[in-house]
């Protein structure tokens, strides 16, 4: 989920309502906060812990709220996780700590403490594109003797090594194993996944959960149609020069629908007019749906 913002310390509190009653109107069967998506490395302590509580509440258990805790502070991490569990959050989400690489035993022993000290049930999540360190198969393989650790997130594209993630399943018949990029939902379904955690579900959430419902009634002209849909709307994120386009053109896409701001946390800035004129009309030529709802 994008986190709305008013200001570089500031939720957009109204946005948020609208975005959380949005998303769970398209049928989605959980929320992902303070992901890749939600900025949360940009984000201040307070805005997070605010957001946190903020959308615990609005969800009021209808679905279950995972929280993203990764943080170059071990400290910072079960904080974060703490306050998510007194929110009434159901788990949290932990990808590998970035900006000093931490080698794979490294990896494995700080998991392992971070689990002693985690109040809630824990998803890793591989996001090697940003944080430059790979949950590799092996470690994997040993963290799965951890109980509170309930699933995989992956987001590097190589479906290659997700198929290798199924396989642990053999270890963990328990875990949920679910794709980040996704364009790539219909093929990790094929491969044995178990869903997908899509940005493009904040601005269309029936979308993904028909292409989920239709993999799984065997609806393949449908899933098609479907696949076909959630390509087109790839093409918001090849606006922009920079790799937090695809932050921006989501972001974008959320005001132009009225759902919330999209001021961006900082160093980055919201799209400007024309790149903004440009997804408006993607949109508009790809949804006519959507064509009384864009501003």
């Amino acid at each position: 989920m994008i986190t709305p913002l008013r200001d570089r310390d500031e939720l957009d509190t109204a946005g948020l309502e609208r975005l959380v009653e949005h998303i769970l109107r398209g049928g989605v069967h959980g929320l992902f906060i303070l992901g890749t998506t939600g900025e949360a490395p940009s984000l201040s302590y307070h805005v997070r812990r605010d957001l946190i509580d903020r959308t615990c509440e609005l969800v009021d258990g209808r679905v279950p709220v995972l929280v993203g805790i990764t943080d170059t502070s071990f400290v910072e991490s079960v904080g974060v996780a703490n306050r998510a569990r007194a929110a009434g959050a159901d788990a949290v989400v932990l990808a590998t700590p970035y900006y000093f690489p931490a080698g794979q035993t490294e990896l494995i022993g700080d998991v392992q403490r971070l689990c002693d000290e985690l109040p809630l049930p824990v998803i890793l999540y591989n996001m090697p594109s940003l944080t430059k360190v790979w949950f590799e198969i092996e470690t994997l393989q040993t963290l799965a003797s951890i109980e509170t650790i309930i699933g995989v997130k992956d987001s590097s594209g190589d479906l290659d090594y997700f198929a290798k993630l199924i396989s642990l399943k053999q270890i963990r018949h328990d875990w949920s194993v679910m794709i980040g990029p996704e364009a790539m939902l219909g093929d990790s379904l094929a491969l044995g996944g178990d869903g997908g955690v899509s940005g493009g579900a904040n601005i269309l959430p029936r979308l993904f959960v028909d292409r989920f419902n239709q993999f799984h009634s065997g609806d393949d002209e449908a899933a098609q149609e479907t696949q076909a849909k959630i390509m087109r709307l790839q093409q918001i994120y090849d606006i922009g020069k920079y790799p937090s386009r695809f932050i921006k053109a989501t972001k974008c896409a959320a005001s132009l629908l009225g759902i919330c701001d999209d001021f961006m946390a900082e160093p980055f800035n919201r799209f400007h007019p024309p790149d903004r004129q440009r997804v408006a009309e993607i949109l508009r030529d790809a949804f006519p749906e959507l064509a009384e709802s864009l501003r």
